[in-house]
């Protein structure tokens, strides 16, 4: 099993941090650096920024949101990437939500499924330089009746095949994300509920005609490092309060929504209850310990060695540790990416 780090967003005060953060994952091993973007920092220019300062570890996108780019200016985007960084660019992919995606792009949150499957594939067209004519339902390329005419990329990526993930929650999602990506980017991710995610992703590799052999199941989770294992738990109540109330308005919460099919629907009723009454505390203490501990990495060493046993026994790949657990000091940010490869030889996944 490999590790990734997520920077998460660019602009919060750790900017330079992150940097350094980058460059000793990158000197300690760690497969991937991803960097994210909602409404403020872009994930593009982060991620070369990043490339620039590094040099073996992959960077992605985690994600590049689908109603921010069209799929051609995304082809541009990774393949460019691509080239600056030596062949070391993973494009992950999401449609995001409604409240982005019609308040900040002014893109309606309309059929995400068959939006995203024709974004990937006009994405794969371009980037295999071969000239891009596409007839869907979301775009036609070129536009008929017009002067345009189909083009080629004129960029020559390092690699032939610049590996796909697509952030995915839900169970159709997730089958469509087996059917058509490389990859699968996973939140709030539990061993024990590891089916829930890993029967659809089986089930659309299948239609594909493949297994999971060589897919990368790559979850992003939690990394609170300590003897205290209910002081880690509540360092990250808060993060999990934001995704489970906050994301979202009350009648499309993914993350909600997920957290009712892990069997905690009370709590999730709760939690966005207080959130959006904006009562963060209240929606923080809400969150169930059981729930924080199944999906994050939290305790000493052995501790953390035993959870990503379970999470390489569940067939994760990649797993990538979060920055939002990672404390305010870049002395604790670095220390945890040290913890994160020790667990990782003692639990013998190195």
């Amino acid at each position: 099993m490999r590790l990734g780090i997520n920077l998460g967003y660019w602009g919060l005060g750790m900017d330079a941090d992150n940097v350094a953060v980058a460059q000793e994952a990158d000197r300690l091993g760690y497969s991937v650096c991803w960097a994210a973007e909602a409404y403020g920092s872009d994930a593009a220019t982060v991620l070369s920024f990043v490339a620039a300062r590094t040099e073996r570890i992959d960077v992605g996108s985690a994600i590049f949101q689908i109603p921010a780019r069209t799929p051609a200016m995304t082809a541009m985007t990774a393949a460019t990437l691509d080239t600056l960084s030596g062949g070391r660019f993973r494009l992950g992919l999401g449609v995001s939500g409604p409240q982005v995606s019609e308040g900040w792009y002014g893109v309606k949150f309309d059929k995400p499924l068959a939006r995203t499957r024709e974004y990937v594939e006009i994405i794969r067209k371009a980037m295999s330089r071969e000239r891009l004519v596409h007839e869907g339902a979301h775009w036609t390329l070129p536009l008929p009746g017009g002067p345009g005419k189909p083009i080629k990329l004129t960029v020559h990526p390092v690699r032939e095949h610049i590996p796909v993930y697509i952030a995915a929650i839900g169970p159709k999602n997730l089958e469509l994300t087996g059917e058509i990506a490389d990859g699968w980017l996973g939140i709030f991710f539990s061993p024990e509920h590891a089916a829930m995610s890993l029967d659809p992703l089986t089930a659309g590799r299948a239609r594909a005609g493949k297994t999971l052999e060589g897919f990368d199941l790559c979850p992003t989770v939690n990394l609170a490092v300590g003897e205290d294992v209910k002081a880690g738990v509540d360092a990250l109540r808060s993060y999990a309060a934001l995704y489970i109330g906050g994301m979202g308005s009350k009648e499309k919460n993914f993350y909600n929504q997920l957290t009712r099919r892990m069997g905690y629907e009370r709590a999730a009723d709760e939690i966005q209850e207080k959130y959006l009454a904006r009562d963060y505390a209240g929606a923080a203490a809400a969150v169930p310990h059981d729930l924080i501990d199944a999906t994050s990495l939290i305790g000493a060493t052995a501790r953390i060695a035993d959870r990503m046993q379970a999470y390489a026994d569940a067939g994760v790949s990649t797993l990538t540790l979060a920055p939002a657990s990672f404390g305010n000091s870049l002395e604790e940010r670095i220390n945890a990416l040290r913890v994160g490869v020790e667990a990782l030889e003692r639990a013998g996944l190195a």
